[in-house]
């Protein structure tokens, strides 16, 4: 549990964004004495990380550590999320959800390395990223204190209450920031997706302004005219080519960021009811995310054996939930991994997926392991004894025929 002693070394969760170029110098001030290790992870967010260093640097930081981590990132969490095919209310593909873990994880590392005994970052206490950065912190080392300035009542009597004083704060302490009050959104990146919160989209009845939120992906009204086809191949739930080209796991997220972002594919607007109790609203772009979950669920249709198929969506709906709710480290989701590894071990093969105007969609998929046959799935009587379905529905409806004869069933 952490401590009430104040700690000598932090390693700060660091991207650079309004919330942590704020919270390094006040941690300065908040700690006098205190080492400040900025920890910033490479996901896959850009031109982002671009000068971090020299930035942090200039806010007080002892030492920073940038972590390259996008094919750990792909591959041994986004990927296993993907066979899970979990969705969270339907619509979001849990980008900023599955990141927060590998940052987390990066972070306790980091503060091994470099003999800190606290561990910070810079998510309020409204949102759910809280809870996602402290129980990895919890599960991983529980003896590191855990430092959450957004929650410091000394954090908040110093006028930092919401994004806007947090400007007017880096403005008076010569802060260098991108954000603005005109530009307001909140906006987190990283290989899988990008998110936007704030502004108009805060308010449900109005519709986002596409042309200034939009990052990843074209407007919808941008979208070529004519369809792109794009072949994705699998081995074993795992994405491993493009149109025949074989890439890491980054590097294919990225080709199909690429691709799909030019045809505005992935883009969502969904009012969602976060862990903390209240609802809220964003703007989602997944492009490569869209294309991987449609093409992955294509291939599932036709190689899962329908009961394991349907009980694996049961599964995913709770998979979501424990990733949207930071449990990655959890024994259920670490245990349900290991069916939805199972069940994928027959889940290879090509899907073609088409393209146009916001919407991937799956057109035809190939399988050494499909259990699709054609023979069986035509209208053709020959080779299926059309006959034993007689038995077998007497014997399925039993129950409801017994029911229809002993008790008046309403209309």
């Amino acid at each position: 549990m952490p401590s009430s002693a104040n700690p000598r070394k932090i390693v700060l969760a660091y991207s650079g964004g309004l919330d942590t170029s704020v919270i390094l110098p006040w941690l300065k001030g908040r700690y006098p004495g205190v080492k400040l290790v900025a920890f910033a992870c490479e996901l896959g967010q850009g031109s982002e990380l671009k000068g971090i260093e020299k930035k942090a640097k200039m806010s007080g930081a002892d030492e920073v550590i940038v972590a390259d981590l996008r094919k750990e990132f792909a591959e041994q969490f986004c990927f296993p999320m993907l066979r899970a095919h979990a969705t969270y209310e339907a619509d979001y593909l849990l980008g900023t959800s599955i990141a927060r873990p590998l940052i987390a994880k990066a972070q306790v590392a980091a503060a091994h390395k470099t003999g800190a005994d606290a561990v910070s970052h810079g998510a309020t206490g409204k949102g759910n990223d809280q809870v996602r950065f402290e129980l990895t912190y919890m599960a991983l080392d529980p003896s590191l204190k855990i430092i959450a300035p957004w929650k410091d009542e000394r954090f908040l009597a110093d006028g930092l209450t919401d994004r806007e004083t947090a400007i007017d704060y880096a403005t008076r302490h010569g802060i260098p920031i991108t954000q603005s009050k005109k530009k307001i959104y909140s906006q987190d990146r990283n290989l899988w997706h990008i998110s936007h919160e704030g502004a108009e989209i805060e308010h449900p009845d109005k519709e986002p302004a596409w042309e200034k939120c939009l990052t990843m992906t074209a407007p919808l009204a941008k979208a070529p005219n004519k369809p792109e086809y794009v072949e994705v191949e699998f081995s074993r739930g795992n994405p491993v080519a493009v149109n025949g080209k074989k890439f890491a796991g980054h590097d294919l997220v990225q080709k199909l960021n690429e691709i799909g972002g030019k045809h505005s594919v992935g883009t969502v607007v969904l009012a969602e009811n976060r862990l903390v109790g209240m609802k809220s609203r964003g703007v989602y772009e997944t492009p490569g995310g869209t294309i991987l979950y449609e093409a992955h669920k294509a291939l599932e249709q036709i190689c899962l054996e329908r009961d394991l198929y349907h009980y694996k969506q049961q599964v995913a709906l709770r998979y979501a939930e424990l990733v949207y709710y930071g449990q990655w480290y959890h024994p259920l989701r670490e245990s349900l991994q290991a069916f939805v590894d199972s069940a994928n071990q027959v889940v290879s093969g090509k899907v073609r997926v088409k393209l146009y105007k916001g919407r991937a969609q799956a057109v035809g998929a190939t399988s050494p392991q499909s259990l699709y046959d054609p023979k069986l799935a035509s209208f053709a009587m020959s080779g299926y004894d059309v006959t034993a379905a007689r038995g077998f529905i007497d014997l399925f409806g039993l129950p409801m025929k017994v029911r229809g004869m002993r008790q008046k069933v309403k209309m």
